[in-house]
């Protein structure tokens, strides 16, 4: 018999399926519909440093009466209003979600600064999040600061956030850093129990009709697996923590590729968006059709099969790669 089990920041799931943060989450009978499809486990959409931070500050403004506050201050927050719901509504979601599903569910906090706010952390534990998910997304404009700067920033910011809670921790990385084994390596030490690969940054587009510059969402593909998935073979098994991959998770193909990367959970949101939660069932009897037909027992015995470590043979990754793949089109210029 096939077992689809695996195993991830300490938690034991049925398959290596997992909802990746998003509105999918904000819904209690949503959460229900995935777990009755098939999901392992799902990831809540994020809570925000600026929406606890807004708040705190709201509250301050009232209860001070003006005294100290400043109108234009305010200005400097992003206008919350429309977005999630507030903090103490989030960890009630928590509660609610827990109370009505037996699959783990992940809390998402959002944020880059050490404060006050990742108080939430240990908040969201109490409201019985199974792990927590820090997903630190932040674009640096400023040419004053460093990438040694940055980085202490974000291995601060995961002590913070470690000492706040006992539950497992993992921390959603983007792809941009100087050294990405280094850094991953120094938020291992720092805390983390897993790493998700990768942050997907949303492009703003120009509105030419208005002259603004205007949110772009694009859902993701199968082409956005690639660098997600070569990290991931370069990483799996150099690090004492659980890889999960996220963007490009759309066909039974993009699963086998990840989990024979080193992930143990290959996480997905476009793909649900897109076709329904239904899109569950279909992937997880693909999968033990895909096992079987190669004979495959297990996710174990699948798990890290096509990594770097594995294969032993750097080229496959680096820079030899990269050549091969530019000779490819040698003989495929038209004159």
């Amino acid at each position: 018999m096939i077992d689809l089990t695996t195993t991830y920041l300490g938690l034991k799931l049925n398959n290596p399926l997992v909802a990746s943060s998003s509105p999918l989450s904000k819904k209690v009978d949503t959460v229900k519909k995935m777990e009755d499809a098939g999901i392992a486990a799902v990831v809540m959409y994020s809570l925000f440093e600026e929406q606890i931070t807004h708040e705190s500050r709201a509250l301050d403004h009232f209860l001070e009466q003006g005294a100290h506050s400043n109108p234009e201050a305010e200005s400097y927050f992003p206008d919350l209003g429309n977005y999630n719901i507030g903090p103490e509504e989030y960890l009630k979601l928590i509660r609610n979600i827990k109370e009505s599903v037996s699959i783990p569910v992940i809390a998402s906090l959002n944020g880059v600064t050490e404060g006050g706010w990742v108080d939430y952390a240990k908040k969201m534990e109490q409201a019985g999040a199974d792990a927590l998910e820090l997903n630190m997304y932040f674009i640096p404009t400023d040419p004053e600061l460093n990438s040694q700067d940055l980085e202490r920033d974000y291995i601060n910011l995961v002590k913070a956030v470690r000492k706040q809670v006992k539950i497992p921790l993992s921390i959603k990385l983007s792809p941009f850093f100087t050294s990405l084994p280094n850094f991953a390596h120094r938020l291992v030490q720092a805390g983390a129990n897993g790493l998700v690969l990768f942050n997907r940054f949303y492009q703003p587009d120009f509105a030419l009709d208005t002259l603004d510059v205007v949110p772009s969402l694009q859902l993701s593909t199968s082409s956005d697996l690639l660098l997600p998935l070569r990290w991931t073979a370069l990483l799996y098994g150099r690090l004492k923590a659980d890889l999960a991959i996220t963007g490009g998770i759309h066909t039974v193909e993009d699963v086998v590729k990840g989990i024979m990367a080193g992930a143990s959970v290959t996480m997905m949101a476009s793909e649900l968006l897109d076709k329904g939660t239904r899109r569950v069932t279909e992937l997880n009897s693909q999968l033990l059709d895909w096992m079987e037909k190669n004979q495959y027992k297990s996710i174990q015995q699948m798990q890290g099969s096509l990594s770097d470590k594995t294969l032993n043979e750097p080229s496959l990754f680096e820079r030899a790669n990269y050549m091969k793949a530019l000779t490819t089109f040698d003989n495929r210029i038209l004159v």
